[in-house]
């Protein structure tokens, strides 16, 4: 396995990953594009303490951007949705 650094990079917090935080118990992250579900489950059990449910994974395109007459494209990235068991809780804020 991967060392757990490389596998998840940030978790993703916004508005509609509270509410499926809060409702569903499903947690976001942005993962490498090469982690394939067994390998983000193991990283979020081992870095977290908790129990998963399941992964869904989706691969998205980078925007395309412009900065005055040059224009560029960002990099494609994935994000995984992360069901947690019941009764299991991860939080981010440490309040």
């Amino acid at each position: 396995m991967k060392p757990l650094y490389e596998i998840i990079r940030k978790p993703l917090i916004s508005e509609k990953a509270n509410l499926l935080k809060d409702s569903s118990g499903i947690v976001t992250f942005e993962v490498n594009r090469a982690a394939n579900k067994i390998e983000i489950k193991q990283a979020v059990e081992k870095a977290f303490d908790v129990k998963v449910k399941a992964v869904n994974t989706v691969l998205l395109r980078g925007k395309m951007k412009r900065v005055g007459s040059n224009i560029g494209q960002r990099s494609n990235w994935k994000k995984a949705y992360v069901t947690l068991e019941e009764g299991q809780n991860i939080d981010f804020y440490g309040v």
